[in-house]
């Protein structure tokens, strides 16, 4: 499913004025961010159960567009709030992906290698190391901590779009590096 596609299955039906509602309005946020959101949740759950997560995401974001405030947040850190839901409802896949990841290395050489222009932290792509370490954390701090690393998001917009305040933020991604930090060392050091 693509892009398109899951555009064409809203209903643009519904508006109403000086928000999301407006169809050319949502359309754009669509087209400005459904690649950023897509790829933010391929990196949690993997790319077969992303066009669901996705379509799912912007679905209700339709559908709560009456609700969304302009001047609580911006529209990206609404749509990573909601993906981040979403996922949270998907935990048990991501636990399994990352504890299977963590049981074997990456193919280097699979399909499509050459395609990755950047090299960005993923389920595909991690250490195995890593990829325990991060089943291992609470999932609020792995939230938090994968916002900032694969979504990019600052710490007021991670406030912001996970409804929690600014400190807890910046404390949940401290526990969360200070845990990583502490599990990857025993693994340079016993790896």
């Amino acid at each position: 499913m693509t892009g398109e596609s899951i555009a064409a299955m809203m209903p643009w039906a519904a508006r109403a004025p000086g928000t999301l509602a407006d169809e050319a309005r949502f359309e754009a946020a669509f087209e400005a961010h459904f690649s950023e959101i897509h790829a933010y949740v391929a990196q949690r759950v993997g790319p077969g159960h992303a066009e669901d997560i996705v379509a799912e995401t912007f679905l209700t974001a339709f559908r709560k567009r009456a609700q969304y405030d302009p001047s609580r947040a911006g529209v990206r850190a609404w749509l990573y709030g909601i993906a981040t839901n979403l996922v949270g409802k998907h935990r048990r896949l991501e636990a399994r992906t990352l504890r299977a990841l963590a049981r074997c290395a990456p193919d280097i050489d699979s399909p499509g290698h050459e395609e990755t222009v950047a090299v960005r932290v993923s389920a595909q792509s991690l250490r195995p190391e890593l990829a325990a370490a991060l089943a291992g954390l609470d999932r609020r701090d792995r939230d938090v901590l994968l916002l900032v690393a694969l979504a990019g998001l600052s710490h007021d917009e991670i406030a912001t779009a996970l409804g929690i305040p600014y400190g807890t933020v910046c404390s949940r991604l401290n526990r969360a590096r200070r845990k990583l930090r502490a599990l990857l060392g025993e693994v340079a050091v016993h790896g």
